[in-house]
C-alpha cells in the first residue's frame, strides 16, 4: 500500500477542487496513483451536479467563432471551477458550440442562449448533463456577437484564457492579426479616450491630485502635474494611444494611419476577470478537520 502524503492530497485537491477527505479516500483507493484517483473522484462527484451550482466558477476558456468571410464573429466565456476541467475535451467542445450558436442565432442574452437547441437538447440541458459528468459547476458568463464593418480577426492566448475579436476597416490581414495580438498583450480598456468611463478618469484625477498636493508646489504647477498624469493614463488604457508592441516608437493610431486603416471596434475577454476567487488555506483546513475529528 502506497503512503498517502499531505502533499499528494493537496495536489489532488488543487487539480479537482474536491473535499480534502474525498481526495485522501480516492488516493487510498487508487493506491497513490494520481490519475486513477482523479478518475475515482470524477465518478463519485458526478452525481453531485445539483450541489455544484453555488460554487465559484473563475476558471474556463474563451470560445471564438468566425464566418468564412470574416464578416460575422462571436466570442463566449465559459467558466468552470478548476483549470483541470478547462482542458477537458467535452468542456472545450461546448465552448466551441456556444460561440457558433451565438454567431448563427444571435440570442439576446445568456438566458436566451441557454434555451437554444443543440442536437435536440437545450443548451441548459447540455450544461447540466456536463456538470453531472464532470462534477464541477459550469456557467456561461458572457458573450458578444459582431457584424463587422470591415473584417474580423481573432486571437486566443494562454490556453484560451484570453480572447480577442477586432474589426479592422481597411488594411491587410497581417495588420488585423497584429492588432489582435497587441490587444491581448496590452489589454486596452477602450478604443479611444471617449470610451474610457468617466468614473475611471475621475478616480485617476483624484489620486493624481492628492499626490501632487503633497509636493508643496504652487497651485498652477500642481494643476499641470495632475493633467499630465491623467493624459498619461488615457494613453495607457486606450488602444489608439498605446505604443505598438512590435514597435514602441509607433502608437496604434500612427500605425493605423500609416496603413490607411481604422479599428471599428474590439472586444477583449480575460477568463475570470473580476470574479473573486476562493483562496483555500490548506494547512488551516487540515487543522480544522483534525480538530473536528477529535471531538
Amino acid at each position: 500500500m502506497a503512503e498517502i502524503t499531505a502533499s499528494m492530497v493537496k495536489e489532488l485537491r488543487e487539480k479537482t477542487d474536491a473535499p480534502m477527505m474525498e481526495c485522501k479516500k480516492a488516493l487510498t483507493e487508487a493506491d497513490g496513483d494520481m490519475a486513477k484517483a482523479e478518475e475515482i473522484l470524477r465518478v463519485k462527484l458526478g452525481s453531485k451536479a445539483s450541489k455544484a451550482a453555488s460554487r465559484v466558477t473563475a476558471e474556463g476558456v474563451v470560445g471564438i467563432h468566425l464566418s468564412a468571410d470574416g464578416k460575422l464573429g462571436a466570442m463566449v466565456e465559459l467558466n468552470c471551477e478548476t483549470d483541470f476541467v478547462a482542458k477537458n475535451d467535452d468542456f472545450l467542445a461546448l465552448a466551441a458550440q456556444l460561440s457558433e450558436l451565438v454567431a448563427n442565432q444571435n440570442p439576446a442574452d445568456v438566458a436566451a442562449l441557454s434555451a437554444l437547441k443543440v442536437d435536440g437538447k437545450s443548451v441548459e440541458e447540455v450544461r447540466t448533463a456536463l456538470v453531472g459528468k464532470i462534477g464541477e459547476n459550469l456557467s456561461i458568463r458572457r458573450f458578444v456577437r459582431i457584424d463587422a464593418k470591415g473584417k474580423l480577426a481573432s486571437y486566443v492566448h494562454g490556453g484560451s484564457k484570453i480572447g480577442v475579436l477586432v474589426d479592422l476597416v481597411g488594411g491587410e490581414e497581417a495588420l488585423a492579426k497584429d492588432l489582435a495580438m497587441h490587444i491581448a498583450a496590452s489589454k486596452p480598456k477602450a478604443l479611444s479616450r471617449d470610451g474610457v468611463p468617466a468614473e475611471d478618469v475621475e478616480r485617476e484625477r483624484s489620486i493624481a491630485t492628492q499626490k501632487a498636493a503633497e509636493s508643496g508646489k504652487p497651485a498652477e504647477i500642481v494643476a499641470k502635474m495632475v493633467e499630465g498624469t491623467v493624459q498619461k493614463y488615457l494613453k495607457e488604457v486606450t488602444l489608439l494611444g498605446q505604443p505598438f508592441v512590435k514597435d514602441d516608437k509607433l502608437t496604434i493610431e500612427q500605425l493605423l494611419k500609416s496603413k490607411n486603416a481604422s479599428v471599428a471596434s474590439f472586444n477583449l475577454y480575460v477568463v475570470g476577470e473580476g470574479i473573486e476567487k476562493k483562496v483555500t488555506d490548506f494547512a488551516a483546513e487540515v487543522a480544522a478537520q483534525a480538530a473536528a475529528a477529535g471531538r
